[in-house]
């Protein structure tokens, strides 16, 4: 008789390690990024001693600093040490450097700046459901906050700008425009996403529909384009006021933001706008249907937990339910890049 042999699982606690370890590589790209380092080696490669002059650092940690950078896939070197001369990846010095139209970085100087202090007090927010902002101490939102200072203003837009660009070249393309003639950007901010469809589909005229705020820096934003005859900019408050009747209307990174019925209001009011067949267009990091695989549309909704009263991310089958009960006929799911997708609802 043939003994069995049982063997044993191997069981190890590196991915443990590894995330609850992570903000140290974290951080690191965070500094990196808030410093300037890749915008300063898209111009030439250096070597470390001259990377400390111009960025202003103490010799001490310098290498440790740069070569775990390398190590992460982030920097390149030739040589070592006192030797090394370093110079930009592939992908940061196409997505990292402040200079280039594709520069992601401001969502994550946005992270350092802002982010990374809040998620410090995560466990409060979990214990109370209090955002972790400025709310918690009596403060104003996050959008009060940061359009009381055009510094912070600067930053938030650039990082909303960032974080979309690719899903809202995504969409354009992905989505078929062809039987449409009219597109309104609720909560356009800059007009990124009108003009990106403006662009790419010659027959279609846009507007983006945000505060009165943002007026100028959309306007100016678009006259720098040359499609300010396709592409229209209209003030307003999308919870105030009706929004502008267009074919196609959509919401990116907007419900996120609101608690449940704040949510219902903003998709009826697409609704009441929207001719029949008309599409809604939400873009959102949609978390998928069985809550396991989407790990940063979850983070995302414990990042509104943080800034918001009553925000939180959702899935396809919760918008399926909400659209559906608003008298929407047909709901699907398109992916877009990495975790985000969007969710088009046809009237």
């Amino acid at each position: 008789m043939k003994s069995e042999v049982t063997k044993e699982k191997q069981v190890s606690p590196s991915k443990i390690m590894q995330v609850g370890l992570g903000f140290w590589s974290s951080k690191i790209l965070l500094s990196a990024v808030n410093m300037g380092v890749f915008t300063l080696l898209a111009k030439e490669e250096l070597s470390g001693q001259n990377i400390m002059k111009k960025l202003n650092l103490h010799e001490r940690g310098l290498y440790d600093f740069l070569d775990t950078l390398v190590s992460l896939n982030f920097l390149e070197r030739k040589g070592l040490k006192e030797s090394s001369i370093y110079s930009n990846t592939e992908e940061t010095d196409m997505f990292l450097d402040k200079n280039k139209a594709s520069y992601i970085g401001g969502m994550l100087e946005l992270a350092n700046n802002r982010l990374y202090s809040y998620w410090n007090t995560l466990e409060d927010g979990l214990k109370t459901g209090v955002p972790q902002n400025e709310l918690k101490n009596g403060g104003t939102t996050i959008f009060e906050d940061v359009h009381s200072d055009p510094q912070k203003l600067k930053e938030f837009l650039q990082a909303m700008e960032g974080l979309q660009r690719f899903n809202f070249i995504a969409l354009s393309k992905k989505f078929d425009f062809n039987n449409y003639k009219t597109h309104c950007d609720v909560g356009g901010s800059l007009g990124q996403l009108a003009l990106q469809i403006a662009l790419d589909h010659n027959h279609m005229k846009c507007i983006t529909f945000d505060l009165p705020q943002l007026e100028s820096v959309a306007k100016n934003n678009i006259l720098s384009t040359g499609l300010g005859d396709r592409v229209s900019v209209y003030s307003g408050d999308f919870f105030k006021d009706e929004f502008p009747k267009a074919d196609v209307i959509t919401m990116g990174n907007v419900l996120h933001n609101w608690g449940l019925e704040d949510k219902k209001t903003l998709i009826k009011k697409a609704f009441a706008a929207l001719p029949k067949r008309g599409a809604l267009i939400v873009i959102e990091n949609i978390i998928d249907d069985d809550r396991r695989t989407n790990s940063f549309g979850l983070m995302m909704s414990l990042q509104m937990l943080i800034e918001t009263s009553s925000g939180y991310d959702f899935t396809a089958a919760d918008f399926t339910v909400w659209a559906k009960q608003i008298g929407f006929s047909e709901i699907s799911k398109m992916p877009l890049t990495g975790s985000t997708s969007a969710i088009i609802a046809i009237k």
